[in-house]
């Protein structure tokens, strides 16, 4: 099925990689939302659980592990095209977690993956619920976030 114009909405993962200063972001290299910061992440295959699925996508789009991870919300994220028709639509299980290893290099699906500090968030132009994501994450993990 395709992921454009779709006739039943796909199930993904993104992941707020945390560590004590910054969050992982990746430069999304496909639709939607191709060129922006986002979380890592992609979608949920067949047989595989949320959790396998968010370790998986991380690895692949960024060469990081991740442990303690942790459920911050299920998002809708539904995009119409000029005339109304939906042309995106994606259902979105956000999740937290610690880095354990590695360094951020991009693969996969990205087009560029860096550790931002917590304080430079909200200059990147991000979707809101992005941020919102990040915020909610570092409170789950960390007393001070």
């Amino acid at each position: 099925m395709n992921r454009d114009y779709p006739e039943r909405p796909f199930i993904g993962v993104g992941v707020a990689v945390l560590r004590a200063d910054a969050v992982l972001l990746i430069r999304r290299g496909k639709a939607p939302r191709r060129g922006q910061w986002s979380l890592p992440g992609g979608l949920q295959e067949v047989g595989e659980t949320v959790f396998e699925a968010a370790r998986r996508e991380v690895r692949e789009e960024t060469a990081v592990e991740i442990d303690d991870l942790a459920v911050v919300d299920v998002i809708d994220s539904i995009q119409r095209d000029a005339a109304g028709a939906v042309e995106f639509h994606y259902t979105l299980v956000d999740l937290a977690a610690r880095w354990t290893g590695g360094e951020a290099v991009a693969g996969s699906d990205a087009m560029h993956a860096e550790w931002i500090p917590f304080a430079r968030i909200d200059g990147l132009g991000m979707w809101s619920e992005t941020n919102r994501v990040i915020r909610e994450g570092r409170r789950l993990l960390f007393a001070d976030g």
